[in-house]
This record gives C-alpha cells, sequence and structure tokens, in this order.
C-alpha cells in the first residue's frame, strides 16, 4: 500500500486538472463510463490512480499506462504484435495509496486504481469506513499480484522479531492506510499493544530516510517486491528485514481471507537476507458502471500474450501478471467486461459474498 512523498505530483482528479487537460478528460467522461459521448470525439481517456512515486504501485500503472494507450491517429496493429486499445490515452496517477483510491473509484472521480485486496473487500463491505455506506459499487478488473509486508529495522536497533518492536520508534504509515491496518493486526497477532511503542505516522520515502538518519527504529510497508524506497537503502548495509513467521503468522492466516504466506526472497535487495513474511494481493479495481465494452478490452490487452514481454520490461512486479492468478484473493464482484474475458479464456469466476 503505498503513499506518496510530499513533493510527489497529486492525484489527478477533476477539479485539479489543468483546464486544457479538464475539458478533454470531461468531454471523453461519458463514453468512458459508458454514456454517449460525441461522434467527433475519438480519444478516449483512462486514468489508473496508483500511490507513491516511491512504492510500487505507481511504475506498475505506469507499464500498463504505456501498454493500454493507442492513440488516435497511430496506424492499426500488426496481428501478433505488441499493441494496446485502439483510441485509448491511458495515464498513471499518483495517489495517497488503496484507501483513497477505493474512495475515488466508488465515487467515479478516477476510472481505476490498483489497491490492496483486503482494503477492496472491507470498503464494499462497509467495514473500511464505518461511518460511511458501503462502498458497494466496487468492482475488481483483476488480480495482478501479491504484495508482501516489508518490516524494515535499522541494523543497529537490537530488533530480531516482531516482540523487540516494543520501546522502539516505529513507523505504522499514516492514519487509515491499508498498511497501518495490516501492521495493527500483525502487532496483534505477536501480542504487543501499540501503547508499548512510540508510534510514528511517516509515507515510506520518509520513513526510509528517517529510518537512516535515526530518527525512528523500524517502519511498516506493503508493496511488491522489490519496492524501489527500499532498495535505494539497502546497500547502505544499515538495514535489516524483521520475519513475519510462526505461530503468529498461523493466527493471521486463520483469521481471514486477505493474508497469505510469503517469503522475501535473498537478493530481493542488496545485503539483505530472505525473510518470511505474509502477503496480500494487488488488484486493479473499477466501478459498477464503468463500460463493459471498456473494461473488456483493457482486460483483453492486459493479458494478450504478445504483451508480456512489455509488462516484464516494465518492472519485476509487472512481469508477474498472468492469467493463472487473475481472479485470485477476489472478495468482491468482478467487472462484468472482466468477466466476460475470463469465461471466454475458459476460466472459472472467483466466488464472493460478505466478509
Amino acid at each position: 500500500m503505498d503513499h506518496p512523498d510530499r513533493s510527489a505530483p497529486v492525484i489527478a482528479f477533476p477539479a485539479r486538472l489543468l483546464p486544457s487537460r479538464r475539458g478533454l478528460l470531461l468531454a471523453s467522461l461519458g463514453f468512458v463510463l459508458g454514456g454517449r459521448a460525441s461522434r467527433a470525439q475519438e480519444a478516449r481517456y483512462l486514468r489508473i490512480a496508483t500511490g507513491s512515486a516511491a512504492g510500487t504501485y505507481y511504475p506498475v500503472g505506469e507499464t500498463i499506462a504505456r501498454l493500454l494507450s493507442h492513440p488516435p491517429g497511430l496506424p492499426p496493429c500488426d496481428v501478433g504484435a505488441p499493441c494496446g486499445v485502439p483510441g485509448l490515452v491511458a495515464t498513471a496517477e499518483t495517489s495517497q495509496g488503496s484507501v483513497e483510491n477505493v474512495q475515488a473509484v466508488a465515487t467515479r472521480a478516477v476510472e481505476t486504481a490498483l489497491a490492496q485486496a483486503d482494503v477492496v473487500a472491507l470498503a464494499h463491505a462497509g467495514k473500511l469506513f464505518p461511518d460511511q455506506p458501503p462502498l458497494d459499487n466496487l468492482r475488481v478488473i483483476a488480480n495482478l499480484y501479491r504484495e508482501s509486508m516489508h518490516l524494515v529495522a535499522r541494523r543497529d536497533a537490537g530488533i530480531t522479531s516482531v516482540k523487540d518492536l516494543a520501546g522502539k520508534r516505529v513507523s505504522l504509515d499514516r492514519a487509515g492506510s491499508g498498511t497501518r491496518g495490516d501492521a495493527l493486526m500483525i502487532l496483534k497477532a505477536y501480542g504487543v499493544a501499540i501503547k508499548r511503542l512510540t508510534e510514528v505516522e511517516l509515507g515510506p520515502s520518509q520513513s526510509a530516510d528517517a529510518l537512516i538518519s535515526g530518527e525512528i527504529d523500524a517502519f511498516f510497508f506493503l508493496g511488491g517486491v522489490p519496492a524501489a524506497g527500499i532498495t535505494d537503502i539497502a546497500p547502505q548495509r544499515q538495514i535489516v528485514l524483521i520475519p513475519i513467521n510462526g505461530p503468529a503468522r498461523e493466527r493471521l492466516l486463520s483469521e481471514g481471507r486477505f493474508f497469505m504466506a510469503g517469503f522475501i526472497p535473498s537478493g530481493a535487495y542488496p545485503t539483505v537476507m530472505a525473510t518470511e513474511t505474509v502477503d496480500v494481493g494487488a488488484q486493479w479495481i473499477c466501478a459498477a458502471e464503468a463500460s463493459d465494452a471498456l473494461i473488456h478490452d483493457i482486460t483483453r490487452t492486459l493479458f494478450a500474450p504478445e504483451n508480456a514481454a512489455t509488462l516484464a520490461a516494465g518492472h519485476p512486479r509487472a512481469a508477474a501478471i498472468s492469467l493463472d492468478g487473475a481472479t485470485a484473493g477476489i472478495a468482491v464482484p468482478l467487472h462484468p467486461g472482466a468477466a466476460r474475458f475470463y469465461q471466454e479464456k475458459g476460466i472459472s469466476l472467483p466466488l464472493t459474498g460478505p466478509i
């Protein structure tokens, strides 16, 4: 679950758009969401809300956007050659991450987004925002890849297990984030009360900087492996990854459908050893109101065999996107356009229901 630095651009919701681009997006919004658009309008526009530029969602979203884009005026694609969706202009936007993204999609402030599977399911069921109604128009396009919980500690902080966080200065990510919610569940599984540590609310990049400067002792980060912010600080040999394993992990796995047993391999980060952890799925979501034809087109393009090399070249996590895992770990309904594509491929649709 990614968060932006203060210097990172914010997600381009309609109210914040520059006048020229806002006009284009508003002119095309009816077409993108299934309404009527002017016959003169050739381009379709699709935004993908992601997360921090320092995390994994943004580069993966950028890779998908480049893959999908085939603006008007370009020649038709050759059969069997890499290609996007005819007439589509897709862009990746930074955002506050999963929690903001589910709200943005549900209110149709943005067309699609990346978000943690647990955040999507809880928001859909009305359990993420207790003072708000369920975001029951959330739909999943695809499960993309696994995200791993990273518990990063300074090598000299004397932390070798989650229990050692007691008495330490620890960033659980920002209030309301999916990472923080998962971190609290992990602390509870290990019997560590939050009042026993000094909690700090920092995003991933700020946490990494604060760790290296000695302002904090450890931080939680949920993201695909490798994550740029951790890769940047690992060569300094000042960090270790703390395992999440044993009976505490078994308790986490038995409590819900979101966590999966995970493993960060040796070599994923320079100087960092292999580490057991927990994973959740990273999902691509949209609103139920989105055009069936558009969602079918972008799903088909994402999984077209001729486009696999483009995904692999974009980011290591994008390389993990495949049909084999496209419907795994989904607890809310698929969008009908995506479901039609999977049925055409003979893929069984996931069973969804109350959580």
